[in-house]
């Protein structure tokens, strides 16, 4: 099969390989998908970059989301069938023609999704779930500030905040994106570049701040968005974008950004941080991650979550679709396509 192999920790287009790799087996309780759309997300740049430890040694494949037909069972797999349509979630090796993945990562998609919406619902929007559903529970009425919010994932939380009623705030940072983020609900559309947003939060919250706050982007961002909670406030970190495009002089003052915490600076205020990553709860609590991929599809069929796809790519073009994730001129979900 081919693959797209990670070969050194370089810029977009000298870090790719195009390579024939035996198509693996699955293991027990695993299924083969045969791979019409590989999805990208931020973090396979920051494991093309070497900033995610979670990364497999080089060389590797990426790939932490792919849709495509069910080729072959594991042993005891009985939800599926040979020939499934499904979208899962990958623990790397994404990037491939073929892809084996655990059964509890995989879910049907509906017979007129095509295999791009697929892909985006899978990360993306699972994080989305898990962060505003199981993690914080949003509920009508509260104010939330999506960081990142033309993104895939900001995308699936303001579309999940607004299914819940509440009032959204969310940055972004040109006129286009914040022209998309008022065409999908957004209440307060904050330009970053050109306007601080604590200060816009405090000032429309006449100085109260927001319930809930999602932040991808990380570094210093955390720390203005911990003053802008208010009592009873949490905030979601799932990102940190801002360490991605630094020096090692930048990565450390990024990292430094995030401030550091004492349990009495949580407890008086009543003000909670919390921390996600998928690829732990994936690890750890399958059936977690099996909820929240027939959630996601079930409000996607509801109409709840309706994904934009920001661009496809050729498999050859994976230079190309790196360079755009990077340079964040997407918009919603960047998918590279096998057919």
């Amino acid at each position: 099969m081919k693959a797209l192999v990670l070969i050194k920790q370089s810029d977009p287009f000298h870090s790719f390989e195009t390579r024939e790799l035996p198509k693996p087996r699955p293991k027990a309780g695993e299924v083969l998908i045969k791979v019409a759309a590989s999805g990208l997300n931020f973090a396979d740049v920051m494991a093309r970059k070497g900033l995610y430890k979670e990364a497999p040694p080089l060389p590797s494949v990426l790939g932490y989301d792919v849709s495509g037909t069910i080729e072959e069972l594991g042993e005891g797999v009985t939800r599926f069938q040979i020939g499934d349509r499904v979208t899962a979630m990958t623990r790397f090796g994404g990037y491939a023609e073929y892809a084996a993945t655990n059964a509890s990562a995989v879910a049907l998609i509906p017979s007129q999704m095509d295999n791009a919406t697929a892909t985006a619902l899978t990360t993306q929007y699972c994080t989305a779930y898990y962060a505003a559903a199981e993690m914080v529970q949003l509920h009508a009425g509260d104010k939330v500030l999506v960081q990142s919010g033309a993104g895939g994932v900001g995308t699936a939380l303001i579309q999940y905040a607004r299914y819940k009623g509440c009032e959204i705030f969310a940055t972004a940072g040109s006129q286009d994106k914040m022209d998309y983020l008022r065409s999908i609900g957004v209440d307060h559309p904050i330009q970053y570049t050109l306007q601080d947003f604590e200060k816009m939060v405090m000032e429309i919250t006449n100085g109260e701040g927001v319930d809930a706050i999602f932040d991808a982007v990380g570094g210093s961002s955390v720390k203005k968005g911990f003053r802008s909670l208010a009592a009873g406030g949490r905030i979601v970190c799932y990102g940190a974008a801002d360490m991605s495009d630094k020096n090692l002089f930048g990565k450390i003052n990024a990292a430094l950004g995030f401030g550091f915490y004492h349990p009495a600076m949580l407890m008086t205020p009543s003000k909670s941080i919390i921390g996600i990553n998928m690829l732990r709860i994936a690890d750890h609590k399958p059936a977690m991650i099996q909820k929240c991929l027939e959630s996601v599809i079930s409000l996607s069929t509801e109409g709840v979550f309706t994904p934009l796809i920001g661009k496809i790519f050729k498999a050859t073009e994976i230079g190309l679709a790196h360079e755009y994730l990077e340079k964040r001129k997407s918009m919603g979900k960047v998918v590279v396509s096998w057919e």
